[in-house]
């Protein structure tokens, strides 16, 4: 019988992991004792930035402003055969912003965004901003097996 324990992931397992674009957690900072406000998202991974991209619906309540510099932690992980987990910390940038603009378009060359349907209205009729993060902590962990 084996014995799991955790290996941190090295920068090549984490691009490969993961890949272009996948499906995580944004929690947005908050104030006082109120609790992270967390949303399941699609992301878009650039490897050669190692950068994150994501769509966000916007709403009254959190328009599109409100993201451009915010707080966030971002999870993704996928728990089938042998797990892993990355997490990834920083600010949100609006990337339609005219100072980030160019460099962004590159990136979103190299990524793919899943476009999910979470929204209880087709995506269509809702209004998005594109946003990107440049972690400034970022961790990977990943089961590794040993024998007894």
């Amino acid at each position: 019988m084996s014995r799991i324990e955790v290996a941190e992931l090295e920068e090549a397992e984490r691009t490969s992991v993961l890949g272009t674009g996948g499906t995580g957690v944004l929690s947005f900072s908050t104030e006082g004792d109120e609790p992270p406000r967390t949303v399941p998202v699609s992301y878009g991974y650039d490897p050669v930035q190692s950068t994150f991209y994501f769509r966000l619906a916007t709403s009254p309540e959190h328009p599109p402003e409100t993201f451009d510099g915010h707080a966030v932690s971002f999870v993704t992980y996928d728990a089938n055969d042998e797990w892993w987990s990355v997490v990834a910390k920083g600010r949100l940038e609006d990337i339609e912003r005219d100072d980030v603009g160019t460099d962004a378009l590159e990136g979103l060359e190299r990524v793919e965004i899943p476009l999910i349907d979470i929204f209880g209205s087709h995506p269509r009729e809702i209004d998005f901003a594109f946003c990107r993060l440049e972690p400034t902590a970022f961790t990977g962990r990943r089961e590794s097996s040993t024998a007894p």
